[in-house]
């Protein structure tokens, strides 16, 4: 099968479409053909050398969507979507003609997303609903989203339109005229001198039960800040800086709770559980993929691992099969 591939850690140019031998299925994994791959971030920081329990040489590649061409007959033909923390890490990944991957993990792509459209869900879904979980943010709740125009605080504002909590939105720039976070927020706060005092002021003075950082690091402190009485933190990244401070004694006063969520911790099978959950959203039409930006095949990835590199905006899908 053709696939991409690293055997060192660089820039994209060190991904290479090779002649690999393809995966075989058994009586625990199955053989997906894969139809759709997204690039997502975290794959070019894998290739970069950032996560370091990846092994080489290695296929990248998390998110994917495409058909059962080997294991249980039952699951023959049947197009499926999937996403890992082990994929493309410390197992092969999507970015292939063919990604072997747990019987277990199999789950049937919903009907109403093609295949380009589910391959583009996986991380920034997952990462959205693990950390509003973890927060065990409730209908009526007041959510504040601190980079609320990306992919995961895109997919967090539709989980928690569903939910029924109230959403506020937070970014240093305006987001995109089509980012849902325009249509859900109930305010939308763009690049606040002092955020907290920004919030309280949208909240009557409350502030946020459930504080969602997606930047992090630089954004700790104003985040913290930010919470309502019992409120609580989640935080997915550290932007600018690894090591933060804030007032102990505030923060236990206020009865603050803080939440780190990793979605590496989830293989494909923990994954799949996790999709089985986003389901009913995406077939009511209550959540949807992000706009897809280009595609393309395996013999342009290179190009297209440096255009996610840079920022792109939208999502970037590779076309194994072209």
């Amino acid at each position: 099968m053709r696939a991409l591939r690293f055997q060192a850690f660089g820039d994209p140019s060190v991904l290479e479409v090779v002649a690999a031998i393809a995966p075989t299925a058994d009586e625990r994994n199955a053989v997906v053909r894969v139809m759709s791959a997204s690039i997502n971030p975290s794959d070019v920081k894998n290739v970069a050398g950032a996560m370091k329990q990846t092994v080489l040489p290695r296929i990248p590649g998390r998110d994917f969507a495409g058909v059962v061409e080997a294991g249980p007959a039952e699951w023959i033909g049947t197009a499926v979507w999937g996403t890992g923390g082990d994929t493309g890490f410390t197992r092969d990944g999507s970015h292939a003609e063919l990604i072997a991957v747990p019987v277990a993990s199999l789950r049937p792509k919903p009907d109403t997303l093609n295949f380009d459209q589910a391959a583009s869900v996986g991380v920034n879904y997952l990462a959205a609903w693990c950390g509003i979980e973890a927060a065990g943010l409730r209908a009526g709740e007041t959510m504040l989203l601190i980079g609320a125009g990306g992919g995961v605080g895109s997919a967090a504002a539709q989980i928690g339109r569903r939910l029924g909590a109230r959403v506020i939105g937070a970014d240093r720039h305006a987001p995109h005229p089509d980012a849902p976070i325009r249509a859900i927020a109930e305010t939308l706060i763009i690049d606040a001198e002092d955020l907290p005092e920004a919030v309280r002021a949208a909240t009557g003075g409350k502030g946020a039960d459930v504080v969602f950082d997606l930047v992090g690091g630089v954004m700790f402190r104003s985040a913290v800040n930010s919470l309502a009485l019992r409120g609580r933190l989640v935080e997915i990244a550290a932007t600018g800086l690894r090591e933060v401070s804030f007032d102990l004694a505030d923060f236990y006063h206020n009865e603050s709770r803080l939440f780190g969520v990793d979605t590496l911790k989830r293989d494909l099978t923990a994954s799949a559980q996790i999709l089985d959950a986003l389901t009913p959203g995406f077939l009511a039409g209550d959540y949807r993929a992000a706009p897809i930006a280009e595609t393309s095949g395996l013999g342009a990835a290179q190009a297209a691992y440096r255009k996610v590199a840079g920022g792109a905006g939208g999502r970037i899908v590779l076309r194994p099969q072209e």
